[in-house]
């Protein structure tokens, strides 16, 4: 009789990472952690706790940005600037293996808490600073929020109109930042198995947004010239844009070389002779003739509805997609047929989320935990760090923790 193979752990089960977080970089990248099944205890302050979770009420009542990158977690109400809070924390950290901190530049080293202080002292522990700018040059001291580093970044120069320069609708900041420190911390684990040590891991928001501007920032390094805004359009490819259908909606296609032209010339705009149109025909020549282009093929596709001109596009074996909005997003067949949706718990009743986008080799759910309210977990986790409950009563009783 064959029986099922038991339940795989998930790759961090046994792993314990302490959190001095808020906002959305360092929380993003500990959710990452916490839905592989490493234990996260997320450190809040008393006093209303991450900020994040006064964002807006948009999720029954909570905060939107605080619902998508705490899931999973143990929250701790904790006065850092307590001696007997601080101390609190470093009884968590001792049993660690991962610290993760993104408070204001200085703020960590006046606490000791600086990944240098804290490698010293525990060495087998992976110390993680998220910071703006990174811990020394002229702009380390500078406050660091998604949109401004955006904009030093270059982000916002090449995103937008030709007319108007525009951030990007996400933290694009913050979430490269989350994820090169969700990546960092895995490596110096797999580092960390081989010789015994953990160490310091650094991430900064500009260093993040800095290695994505890496096609835009060799055009303009290597030219002189700066790609230029095209808002839905592409500054090197043509046709790469939204076209209006005759049902009022919009539908993107990318032709990427010449003979996907002359696919989309033939089956598409119905205009054969355009494939070998000297004005057509390469790609160069349809990208200095952007207009030309864009015109010929906007005309086709107004007379056609949204549906029908999707299905002559990708009979056409022609790249292209509808211009959707959030709305779209939640209901998309593509998402529903993968059933990528699970629901996890809030202090505001159950919500809907979505899967990690990386599917486990042994096919394992991740551990997509519940959302905590502040300092829900204070008592439990003051007992597991050997805090006996007069000792508890007593921080309780002087709001050092709560």
């Amino acid at each position: 009789m064959n029986h099922p193979a038991p339940p795989q752990p998930l790759p961090l089960d046994g792993i314990t990472v302490v959190s001095v977080e808020q906002a959305v970089a360092a929380p993003f990248a500990t959710r990452q952690l916490a839905d592989l099944g490493a234990r996260v205890i997320k450190v809040e302050r008393p006093d209303g706790g991450d900020f994040a979770r006064g964002y807006d009420t948009a999720v029954n009542g909570l905060a939107s940005h605080f619902v998508w990158t705490n899931r999973g977690k143990e929250s701790i109400a904790l006065d850092l600037k307590d001696p007997r809070g601080l101390d609190v924390l470093h009884r968590l950290i001792r049993n660690a293996d991962v610290f993760v901190q993104n408070l204001a530049h200085g703020a960590a080293a006046r606490l000791g808490l600086d990944s240098a202080a804290l490698c010293a002292r525990y060495p087998q522990l992976i110390a993680v600073d998220v910071s703006g700018y990174g811990p020394e040059g002229p702009y380390a001291h500078k406050r660091a929020y998604d949109m401004l580093v955006q904009c030093e970044a270059g982000l916002a120069s090449v995103t937008g109109t030709p007319e108007q320069p525009a951030k990007a609708g996400i933290p694009a900041a913050d979430i490269g930042a989350g994820m090169y420190a969700y990546s960092g911390v895995l490596a110096a684990l797999l580092r960390r198995g081989t010789t015994g040590r953990g160490g310091p891991v650094e991430v900064s928001m500009l260093d993040a947004l800095a290695e994505w501007m890496g096609h835009p920032l060799y055009v303009g390094m290597c030219t002189g010239t700066p790609p230029a805004r095209t808002a839905l359009g592409h500054s090197v490819i043509a046709p790469y844009d939204a076209y209006s259908t005759a049902d009022g909606r919009k539908v993107l296609l990318s032709v990427q070389n010449d003979r996907e032209w002359r696919r989309l010339a033939e089956q598409v705009l119905e205009q054969p002779e355009l494939a070998d149109d000297p004005g057509f025909a390469t790609n160069v020549a349809r990208t200095r003739n952007r207009e030309k282009t864009d015109a010929v093929v906007a005309g086709a596709l107004a007379g056609l509805g949204t549906d029908e001109a999707i299905e002559r596009l990708e009979r056409a074996g022609i790249a292209c997609a509808r211009l959707n909005g959030v709305a779209e997003l939640a209901g998309h067949p593509q998402l529903e047929a993968r059933d990528r949706w699970r629901e996890i718990g809030t202090p505001a009743g159950p919500v809907p989320s979505l899967l990690p986008p990386v599917t486990l080799p042994g096919g394992e759910e991740p551990r997509m935990g519940a959302v905590p309210a502040l300092g829900e977990h204070t008592d439990s986790i003051l007992e597991a760090a050997g805090m006996t409950e007069a000792q508890a009563a007593a921080l309780r009783r002087d709001r050092v923790v709560a």
